[in-house]
């Protein structure tokens, strides 16, 4: 029976391509510098959700349209926000952060691995929807900056948990406290990224990364990642029981059962 054709979705702020079972996701708002709107969250929310629910996705590669990867929030949207009636500032603030703290968990809560493919600056949010991927490959133009203290305001996009946890926490302070520009050598040194790439290859260099990453079981990666991810908040008891039930799942699995029949075939093949 042939496959049926893949859906794939559209959005006004996001494109998506699909190759080979790899999803490649790219804010598509390059005049705002691909900035985050409520309209632009919204949609890459909707995007990561078809992905995680495609079964013929394997993996998730995330970059920006444009000469930016993303400018982090959209200061317009700000102004409107501050705009508001004096007593709805507040708690319009505590609902948009809800979502926007939605985003940035999807992405870094999938259960595929996903990759930051960071074409150019990554300002603000930007920076931490980067940092929400598992792994970062930067552009040799690309740089980070963590600006939030210049706008008045606290890391509210994750960076204050992700940033920590790539780089110590010390030099999260001082990336931090300073919003200094950090370019791709200076990231890759202290291991906030993971590799660099020239401009032309970054795509290519990203779905070779992608493609070495889904070479097994898909729902073994999965239960692997939502306990890795917990590692640094638990005790190695707690870690211990998440795997005991996640192996016991994975017992149950077409993949395990198959491997396992595979590798009796093999050894008898070469007994006999």
């Amino acid at each position: 029976m042939p496959t049926a054709p893949i859906n794939i979705p559209t959005a006004e702020n996001i494109e998506l391509e699909l190759r080979e079972g790899i999803a490649i996701i790219a804010l598509n708002k390059p005049r705002t510098r691909n900035a985050v709107d409520d309209y632009m969250r919204n949609d890459l929310m909707a995007m990561i959700d078809w992905a995680e629910q495609e079964e013929e996705v394997r993996a998730l590669i995330i970059t920006g349209r444009g000469a930016a990867f993303c400018a982090g929030g959209d200061i317009s949207a700000m102004q409107k926000r501050l705009a508001a009636p004096q007593g709805k500032i507040a708690v319009n603030g505590w609902k948009r952060q809800r979502r926007t703290h939605h985003a940035i968990k999807a992405v870094h809560e999938a259960s595929i691995p996903t990759i930051a493919a960071v074409n150019g600056p990554a300002a603000g949010l930007g920076a931490d929807l980067a940092l929400a991927c598992d792994f970062v490959i930067a552009s040799t133009s690309a740089f980070f900056i963590f600006s939030y203290l210049t706008r008045g305001l606290i890391p509210d996009g994750g960076g204050m948990y992700l940033l920590p946890r790539r780089v110590g926490l010390a030099r999260a302070k001082e990336l931090i406290f300073s919003a200094r520009r950090v370019n791709a050598d200076e990231a890759q040194s202290m291991n906030m990224i993971e590799s660099i790439s020239q401009p032309e290859g970054l795509i290519d260099d990203a779905l070779l990364m992608a493609n070495s990453m889904i070479k097994g079981s898909p729902d073994a990666l999965a239960l692997t990642k939502s306990i890795m991810d917990k590692t640094f908040e638990l005790s190695i008891e707690e870690v211990f029981a998440l795997g005991c039930q996640a192996q016991a799942i994975c017992y149950t699995t077409d993949a395990h059962q198959e491997s396992v029949s595979e590798f009796l075939d093999r050894s008898k093949e070469s007994d006999g």
